[in-house]
C-alpha cells in the first residue's frame, strides 16, 4: 500500500504561496516547506525513497489561496512534467551545473 503525503498550498503574509508537505506515514515528521515546484520534485522524491517511491499526494489549498494562486502552481507542475518527459525522450538535455567563471581556481 502507497505511504500518503499531503501537499497543501498556502499563502504567506506577503502573498507568495508556497507547498507545506506533510508525510502521513511518520507521526514525528515536521512539515516540509517548498517555496516552487522543482524543490518540490526534490524534496518529495527524497522523502519518498523510503517508501520504494510508491506514494500517493492529497493535495489541498488553505483559506486565502487564490484562484490565481492555485493556478500558477497548476502551470508549474505542468511544466515541470512537460520538462521531465522531454528529458526522458531525449529532446531536451538536464540542465547541467554552471561552468566555474574564470576567477574561480579549479580543484
Amino acid at each position: 500500500m502507497a505511504a500518503i503525503f499531503e501537499s497543501t498550498i498556502k499563502t504567506s503574509p506577503i502573498g507568495r504561496w508556497y507547498i507545506e508537505l506533510v508525510d502521513t506515514e511518520d507521526s514525528d515528521a515536521e512539515p516540509v516547506v517548498c517555496l516552487d515546484i522543482y524543490e518540490y520534485a526534490e524534496k518529495i522524491e527524497k522523502m519518498g525513497e523510503k517508501y520504494g517511491g510508491d506514494i500517493d499526494v492529497i493535495w489541498s489549498s488553505d483559506e486565502g489561496v487564490t484562484p490565481e494562486q492555485i493556478n500558477e502552481v497548476r502551470m508549474q507542475i505542468n511544466a515541470y512534467e512537460a520538462e521531465q518527459q522531454a528529458i526522458r525522450d531525449g529532446i531536451v538535455q538536464p540542465a547541467q551545473e554552471t561552468p566555474p567563471s574564470a576567477d574561480t581556481p579549479e580543484s
